[in-house]
């Protein structure tokens, strides 16, 4: 079957930006234009396409990634609109993760917040190309150089602005284009097209500056520009654009436009950028894969006629059409009923019907080419992160990494009758989200449900009731405490139970380290000699991962530790491997105990922008949640104030910081790091 848009003209894009920058808007906005709805939604009002769930409706942000597909020109443009509320920072990971392009936008008065950064390194991570959109540029105090000069500063790019504001603040009323040389008129209605016209002669000068500007930092970085430019030629509009999808797709520059997209301004020109600037299938690096059978390295270019392989990108329950996962095809093409294999699991899985979404609507149909974002229904043993590929070639995709949780709370069921329909409703919540984990607490016979903050779990909760119809009562949250070591020590763990017949006889020797922050845990072998067998080894190895998830004293999980096995003896006819689990489990924790064990606690990094004439009240408050101040930038009558605090100190902090500023204050955190927590704390928290 023909393709019905050439691989070159397809747009694999995200748009990502900190929260309220206006990335739903925008969106909305580029729906509207490219004929994919009649009728622009708005946020405030609950009526966006993208932003379907009852939740984001209500809070008036995005809390799951949606999918949706346009055609602008002979173009077909795949979209995800991303949440900016760092609690749902796994859905901007695993959609970088299978996009080719993003746009980042950015707002005009804000400019860089602490969300934007965390997009922008995520982006970066997977080598992502970007464009970037300041958008709000009819806000009181909004300033287009100020957002360049923080793109170059706080996250270390080079901002190669192609278009400058026409006016400023409420007159701003169209954009100037640095590479054509004319500007573009807009009257803010919905459906009026950009009126072209000359350079206003007050604004010449700036112009040429910019575009002088432009020209040698394209110059810096594209040889042909700078041969142009040393021999003195003139460098057209057709060699700039050139220059700049190339500066752009070798992730060098990124190209920024600016506009309202509330105001419906600058959103058709960013549209055409996209096409422009950021790269179809064939323009990114065959993706990278390990072959299962020879374990060596191996690629899959971008090519119908290329083995079949996909990566299942995200889970959604949806109440209509049941399970279905979202797929990125990287090579090959794949018709619906077909049977591929699943290399995570080695499972055979059937694709049932395939589906371009459209938020939570789709379009069927019979067949996905290289380059697409559909969903499929069927796959009852694929997950997030898991390869489809041919069982003739099978490969593995470098899987999703997401971060861990960091807050945790227990729940249980109002009534007998929500008991099991809340089992089954945290098990596909659990599937659809890979940051929401669900654990049963023996000791407590409580569930447990852990997220990345407050907003998520209390999303989560208030899912259960809207949309599974589970009633649930929630206890206070609980801080995901780590434990870790600060000595070198050596431990023995010996397993030994005699009861009449055969017994049970198991016994290792152990030296734990400690290891950086962040390191994790690391299991090393360095018995000699066939001291004992591989299936022991083995057992022990797994009774030590064990114990360091189960906890010490304490019971937090251990982290940042180094096991390392180097001798051990066993019985002819006691030893057994369960024996062998038990005894590297005991071995372990006496280990620890004697390693002089500290307690670890998440810090948050925290971001609040106030006006200044609460400055001082808020930093009081910091200072009193051990909030340790970092910087403080002062614009325009406000401050942002840049802190690390414990997370223990920040719940219900959105009510503080409210109620201190008369509700003009607005804060965002992410997870920062695991560090120490003081003795005296860690004396509480172990007698609690």
């Amino acid at each position: 079957m023909p393709r019905s848009f050439p691989l070159a003209c397809i747009r694999n894009i995200g748009i990502i930006a900190h929260i309220d920058a206006g990335k739903t808007t925008v969106t909305e906005r580029i729906l509207f234009y490219t004929g994919r709805t009649y009728k622009m939604g708005n946020v405030d009002e609950g009526t966006t396409v993208m932003d379907w769930m009852e939740q984001e409706r209500q809070r008036g942000i995005t809390i799951t990634a949606a999918a949706t597909t346009c055609q602008w020109k002979d173009y077909r443009i795949n979209i995800i609109d991303t949440p900016g509320h760092v609690d749902f920072t796994a859905e901007v990971e695993r959609s970088l993760r299978v996009l080719d392009g993003g746009v980042v936008i950015f707002d005009a008065v804000s400019g860089v917040e602490a969300q934007s950064e965390t997009v922008w390194r995520q982006a970066d991570r997977y080598g992502v190309p970007l464009i970037c959109f300041i958008n709000k540029r009819e806000r009181i105090g909004a300033n287009f150089e100020r957002c360049l000069s923080m793109i170059e500063e706080r996250l270390c790019a080079k901002p190669l602005p192609v278009q400058i504001p026409l006016g400023s603040e409420e007159s701003f009323r169209g954009v100037i284009d640095l590479i054509e040389e004319r500007a573009w008129v807009f009257d803010g209605r919905i459906d009026s097209v950009p009126q072209e016209i000359s350079i206003p002669q007050s604004e010449q000068a700036a112009a040429t500056e910019f575009r002088q500007s432009l020209i040698e930092k394209l110059a810096e970085e594209d040889d042909r520009i700078l041969a142009a430019y040393l021999e003195g030629k003139d460098i057209s509009a057709a060699d700039i654009k050139a220059a700049l999808r190339r500066v752009t797709l070798a992730n060098k520059g990124i190209p920024v436009l600016c506009g309202s997209a509330l105001k419906n301004k600058g959103v058709r020109l960013l549209i055409d950028a996209t096409i422009d600037y950021l790269p179809s299938p064939l323009e990114m690096p065959p993706v990278r894969a390990i072959d299962i059978r020879s374990g060596n390295e191996v690629t899959r270019p971008a090519s119908d006629e290329a083995p079949f392989a996909a990566l299942a990108f995200k889970v959604v329950a949806d109440p209509f059409v049941g399970r279905l996962v979202y797929l990125r095809v990287y090579s090959g093409r794949i018709r619906a009923g077909a049977q591929v294999f699943n290399s995570a699991r080695s499972q055979r899985e059937r694709i049932g019907r395939l589906l371009l979404m459209h938020a939570n609507r789709h379009e069927e149909v019979s067949e996905a080419d290289t380059g697409a974002i559909v969903a499929t229904m069927g796959l009852k043993e694929t997950f997030t992160g898991d390869t489809l590929c041919e069982s003739t070639q099978q490969v593995i995709l470098e899987a999703i990494r997401f971060p861990e949780p960091v807050l945790s709370v227990a729940i249980e069921p109002k009534t007998r009758a929500d008991r099991d329909r809340m089992v089954e409703a945290l098990q596909k919540l659990a599937e659809e989200d890979p940051t929401f984990k669900v654990a049963y607490n023996e000791e407590t016979g409580q569930t447990i449900i852990s997220g990345m903050g407050e907003l998520h779990v209390e999303v989560i909760v208030s899912r259960l009731l809207s949309e599974y119809k589970v009633a649930a009562k929630v206890g206070k949250p609980r801080v995901a405490y780590k434990e870790t070591i600060t000595l070198p020590v050596k431990a023995e763990g010996r397993f030994v139970r005699q009861s009449g017949g055969r017994g049970q006889y198991g016994h290792v020797l152990i030296e734990l380290e400690p290891l950086q922050r962040g390191t994790g845990f690391q299991f090393v072998n360095r018995t000699k000699g066939g001291v004992l067998s591989k299936p022991f080894i083995l057992a022990a190895e797994a009774g030590i991962k064990e114990a360091v998830e189960t906890g010490g004293s304490t019971g937090f999980p251990i982290v940042d530790i180094k096991a390392t096995l180097y001798d051990g003896s066993y019985h002819d006819v006691d030893s057994s491997e369960v024996a062998f689990k038990m005894a590297g489990s005991m071995a372990l924790k006496d280990g620890v105990k004697r390693a002089n064990p500290i307690i670890l606690e998440p810090v948050m990094k925290l971001e609040v922008v106030t006006p200044e004439q609460f400055l001082g009240d808020i930093i009081g408050d910091l200072s009193s949640r051990r909030g340790h101040i970092q910087s403080i930038d002062g614009s325009g009558g406000t401050s942002t104030i840049h802190c690390l605090i414990p997370l223990a100190e920040t719940f219900g902090y959105a009510t503080i910081v409210r109620s201190l500023t008369q509700g003009r204050a607005t804060h965002s955190m992410e997870f920062y790091r695991y560090r120490a927590v003081p003795p005296d704390l860690a004396d509480e928290i172990r007698a609690k």
